[in-house]
Formats: structure tokens, C-alpha cells, sequence
């Protein structure tokens, strides 16, 4: 299978369309469908911070209804899953936006729209293993010690927020250490999380959010070509929200 893998798009809908069709890919049936037979995949993340978060949201719905969906949950989506299940959850770093879209709605479409994304949460695996386990997709990303475990905690907080340390930054974020630098796995790993400004290949490794969200680019990997297709940001430039790395 040929796949068209998707970096964090949290809620930026227009760049998406613009981005599955320079990919190629027809919504005549209303879910993206290409003529070569290809399937998108997402690292995950589709919600918060953007404009719109529930146009995505109702999109990859039906692409899970038509059993048409790869998709690896974010921190991001499992924010909003506790939130739909009434979790008390602090409404910061982009969940506000998505609740106020949520907010705008009636009380029956908005208790109906939360039941049906806990269901589809709930139905995602944490990553995706395709290819015959050759492609991992991990929205934070995954170590080779990890990759095929038993869902535990430490799976389970790696993959959706990456090698945390424990320790806070001076504006609250978490420390992460660069674990791609220390994969020599077999499996290519492609994932998202960290805002960098260009697609960064590494030891069988690529990072494919290019911060779309911070007026970077949206970002699609080609597999099995290896290939990087993006389209440019919608939204305002914001530098300080990308990563550079050593």
C-alpha cells in the first residue's frame, strides 16, 4: 500500500483540502479518495488552536465510518476525549478554541458531536504499524525498545507526548529529550508533535509537523517514495513556537 501521511494539522481545514489536492486526491464522495489507489494517514493532532477544528473532526469521522481511516491520537486528541468525557481539564494550549467551536453549537448537536468523537477515540489504536511493520506512525514518535509492547503507561505517554523528562520549561511546556537521535530501529517512524520548520529526517526517522498551525507549512511524507509534499500556512507566523534542534 502507498501512503500519504499528514503532520499536525490542529484545526487548519483549508490548508488540509489544499494539501490532499495537490496530493491528488478527489472528495467527489466526500471522503478524499485518490485515483491510484493511495490512503492518507495522519500523525494525529487534527484539533485545537486552529479555526477549524470540527470541520477535521467531522471529515475523519467519515473516513472511520468508511473504514478508510489510519490514524495515531495526539496529546492533543486525548485532551479533548477526557473533556468529552467530563474530565476536568484545564481549556489552554488550543483546547479553548475547539470548546468554543463546541459552544456555538445546540446543546443536542454538541452532547451528540462529544459522544462520537469518544467513540472515535476510543477505536484508535495508540500507533499504526503498517507495511508489514516497515512504517510505524506515532504521533510523538516511538523507541525501538517500546515498538510492539504491551499498551502500557510508558507506551502510552511516549507516543503521545515523546520523551519527557518530567521537568517544565520557564513558559510550562515539558523538557523533551531528542529521542530520534538514539533510534536504530528497522521500522521508518514517522511522527509529529514537535514544530520544526522543515520535515527532518533522521536515523530512519521523519518529523513532519511543520507547524502549520504557527504560519509554517502543512506537510504530507510520500511513502514509499520518500517524498515531502506541504503547502504554505494560512495562518500568522509565529518563530518562537518551532523547534531547532543541535
Amino acid at each position: 500500500m502507498k501512503f500519504d501521511i499528514i503532520g499536525d494539522i490542529h484545526g487548519c481545514f483549508d490548508e488540509f483540502i489544499a494539501l490532499i489536492h495537490k496530493l491528488g486526491y478527489s472528495m467527489e464522495t466526500g471522503i478524499p479518495v485518490h485515483s491510484d489507489g493511495r490512503h492518507l494517514a495522519f500523525v494525529g493532532d487534527a484539533t485545537d488552536r486552529g479555526p477549524d477544528s470540527l470541520k477535521i473532526l467531522q471529515l475523519l469521522f467519515k473516513m472511520q465510518d468508511a473504514d478508510a481511516l489510519y490514524y495515531s491520537p495526539g496529546n492533543h486528541c486525548n485532551k479533548l476525549y477526557r473533556y468529552a468525557k467530563g474530565s476536568n481539564v484545564q481549556l489552554t494550549h488550543g483546547l479553548e478554541t475547539t470548546v468554543a467551536e463546541l459552544d456555538a453549537l445546540s446543546p443536542n448537536q454538541r452532547k451528540q458531536f462529544l459522544t462520537r468523537y469518544r467513540q472515535f477515540y476510543e477505536s484508535l489504536p495508540l500507533y499504526q504499524t503498517l507495511d508489514t511493520d516497515k512504517l510505524i506512525i506515532a504521533h510523538a514518535g516511538i523507541p525501538e525498545r517500546l515498538i510492539g509492547s504491551p499498551p502500557i503507561e510508558k507506551l502510552r505517554v511516549f507516543v503521545l507526548y515523546g520523551d519527557i523528562t518530567g521537568e517544565k520549561l520557564a513558559d510550562g511546556k515539558p523538557v523533551r529529550r531528542d529521542w530520534a537521535k538514539h533510534y536504530q530501529g528497522q521500522a521508518l517512524i514517522v511522527y509529529g508533535h514537535t514544530p520544526v520548520k522543515e520535515a527532518r529526517f533522521l536515523h530512519h526517522t521523519v518529523n513532519i509537523d511543520t507547524g502549520c498551525v504557527f504560519g509554517g507549512k502543512l506537510t504530507a511524507f510520500r511513502y514509499p517514495e520518500m517524498e515531502i509534499v506541504s503547502v504554505p500556512s494560512l495562518q500568522p507566523f509565529l518563530p518562537e513556537k518551532f523547534t531547532v534542534f543541535d
